[in-house]
């Protein structure tokens, strides 16, 4: 009887050698007359442990880790296929800590199947919210998604319900699931860990979109910087196919959904939904004015729901086993989980689901352990590019959508990245506003001249250039770009330059009375 062996398959866990590490494995086994059975699997989002190689035992599965092709041959000599003890044994996959500590809904398959293979989702419970959802009419499938809790964790944390809602609502012969995986975020790989670790719980969120609100057709727009994510998002999606899971007749109920990939422009606002629907349809990735709003004009001028990956990949296990379940988990009005991602300065980077509540410092320290360096971390930027820059002081800040809103800050998609005390902040917001600059689509004024002179602005600052001149033309710029810009790109530059400020004055070499915004 053949012993099975996971080597995870996931971009990062490969860009560490995991590849390699895989190839090595089945070179020594057949060296040695052993039968194994290699899966290539997910990531567990314990990123300092990669290559992580997992073996199956009657007691669980066993982690190694980190595994280099050198220590492959060692392994076998110490019966690691039997949980052998070996310098790199980390004990039972399940009992670690940092996997331990999480309570993982979305990512409860995601390390622990094959990604593409329909009979492993379905042995792990996958499918079973599809099958729910089939029983239902689509306004108990509506109504399962709206009282769960869940919102958008694409950024904007706009109930979903409510958006599936007005669609299901909006009378049309075509409408559209669009799922928005252009996932350009700094500091941000949960949605990449979805489609590469388990895509058919991303499929199966999308299907039961489609059922509900009446679309027959649905689009992955996925970022052109995951190659590996396509591959196993199109292999999925086939697999899907053949067993009646996708197609004009889903398991037989008469009901049809389609779907495919579509590969993105390279541009950081085709994140913003109106943009990218504006690029699917083969234009260029410019903002469209709201309204209309998508759930009533979005796709080709007809009805469409546009969510995050995340936000889909949540809808199964909702739909499984109700939305009292999943809003059960939580604080306030942030309901069920979020998979937070951990970057930066951190000794343990990685993926963390959690259910909403826990505090920024238990996260950065029960973790991520504290900074990689062993300084003290100095700043927190929670919510990609254009999120604020979090000092030590509000590092006790439940992680709540409304807690963040409170301080001035974005939760966002969840991204965390760690500086120490050795970040010079004026540069930070400087690199800001180059940001804006380099992505801004330049529809309006606000965002494409306000971020260009915003740059200029900040260079003469980080060389304490007339800063009695330029730290109040700076805010005012800000001011201007955050009240007047057509989307968040330019409306939400300001939030890391003035959070920057406010925290920080003495990196721009100014007193405290520069502090008040």
């Amino acid at each position: 009887m053949s012993i099975t062996v996971y080597v995870p398959c996931d971009s990062s866990a490969v860009s560490l050698g995991a590849n390699r590490v895989a190839n090595a494995i089945t070179q020594e086994a057949q060296k040695r007359g052993i039968d194994i059975h290699l899966v290539r699997n997910g990531s567990r989002g314990m990123y300092w442990l990669e290559p992580m190689v997992e073996v199956a035992t009657s007691n669980g599965r066993i982690a190694f880790g980190p595994v280099q092709t050198s220590d492959v041959a060692s392994l076998f000599d110490a019966d690691f296929l039997h949980g052998g003890e070996h310098t790199l044994s980390l004990g039972l996959t399940e009992a670690l800590p940092y996997f331990q500590k999480q309570q993982r809904l979305t990512f409860a398959r995601v390390g622990i199947t094959d990604p593409v293979s329909v009979e492993d989702y379905i042995a792990h419970e996958g499918y079973r919210g599809l099958k729910n959802a089939l029983a239902l009419s689509q306004a108990d499938v509506v109504k399962h998604v709206t009282d769960s809790g869940l919102r958008g964790r694409g950024g904007a944390a706009f109930p979903t319900g409510i958006k599936w809602n007005t669609v299901l609502n909006t009378p049309a012969e075509q409408k559209y699931i669009i799922c928005n995986a252009d996932e350009g975020d700094s500091g941000t790989f949960s949605d990449r860990m979805i489609m590469e670790g388990d895509p058919l719980v991303l499929i199966e969120g999308m299907t039961i979109a489609g059922l509900a609100v009446g679309a027959t057709q649905g689009y992955i727009y996925l970022r052109i910087e995951y190659p590996h994510a396509y591959d196993i998002l199109n292999t999925a999606i086939a697999n899907a196919y053949a067993l009646g899971y996708l197609g004009d007749n889903i398991q037989g109920s008469g009901r049809g959904f389609h779907l495919e990939v579509r590969q993105g422009a390279g541009a950081y606002v085709c994140g913003e939904e109106t943009s990218l629907m504006e690029s699917l349809e083969g234009k260029r990735g410019l903002v469209r004015f709201k309204p209309p709003l998508p759930a009533i004009s979005g796709l080709f001028g007809q009805p469409t729901v546009v969510n995050n990956v995340i936000s889909l990949a949540s809808v199964p296990i909702i739909l499984d086993k109700g939305g009292e379940f999943y809003r059960d988990f939580g604080m306030g009005r942030s309901r069920g989980t979020l998979p937070l991602q951990l970057a930066g300065n951190l000794k343990y980077p990685g993926l963390v689901e959690l259910a909403f509540g826990a505090t920024l410092r238990e996260v950065l320290y029960d973790f991520g352990g504290g900074s990689a360096t062993g300084r003290p971390i100095r700043s927190v930027q929670v919510g990609g590019p254009l999120g604020a820059y979090l000092p030590e002081s509000q590092f006790d800040t439940p992680l709540d959508y409304e807690a963040f809103t409170e301080i001035w800050a974005v939760l966002g998609h969840g991204g965390i990245v760690a500086f120490d005390d050795s970040v010079d902040m004026a540069e930070m917001a400087k690199y800001s506003m180059e940001f804006c600059a380099e992505e801004s689509c330049g529809k309006c004024t606000p965002c494409r001249i306000g971020s260009t002179r915003g740059y200029e602005v900040m260079t003469e600052v980080v060389n304490k250039r007339n800063l009695d001149k330029n730290i109040p033309l700076l805010r005012s710029l800000c001011d201007t770009m955050l009240n007047g810009s057509l989307c968040a790109l330019g409306g939400m530059t300001p939030y890391p330059v003035l959070s920057a400020l406010n925290h920080f004055p003495e990196d721009f070499g100014v007193s405290a009375e520069h502090r008040a915004a």
